[in-house]
């Protein structure tokens, strides 16, 4: 069965749910980090989506397909970034940490695979094109 929207695909809904389990942890991060790690991991979290579902919408363009995928993937590497930031400055534990890293990982390969069959050069060598 086709896929009809954005949001059927795992990668959307696990980027999602890393998005969301950030922003319930990031309640409880203090009061200094508002505009600074609780503000720069939220958006980069929800951008992966964002970046995601303009990816979809545009996917008959290849060129911009493609380089969507590649913003998914920096701001996937950002958030990351961020998770390490938590728990190295105490606001989550190694636990939490391990759980959102694990996620955000399965979501970056899943990026990763995707942007890799969708660029042309990959498609020539795969298909002798």
């Amino acid at each position: 069965m086709a896929v009809r929207d954005v949001k059927e695909l795992t990668v959307y809904t696990k980027a999602y749910r890393v998005a969301m389990e950030f922003f319930e942890i990031s309640k409880g991060f203090p009061a200094e980090e508002r505009y600074a790690l609780t503000s720069q991991g939220r958006r980069s979290s929800r951008s992966v989506c964002h970046n995601l579902r303009e990816a979809w919408a545009k996917r008959q363009y290849e060129a911009h397909f493609v380089s969507k995928l590649s913003d998914c993937i920096g701001e996937n590497w950002e958030t990351d970034t961020v998770f390490d930031f938590a728990r190295d400055c105490g606001y989550i534990s190694t636990e939490a940490h391990a759980q959102l890293t694990s996620l955000n990982s399965e979501v970056g390969k899943m990026l990763r695979s995707m942007h890799e069959l969708s660029r042309p050069d990959f498609r020539l060598t795969l298909f002798g094109c």
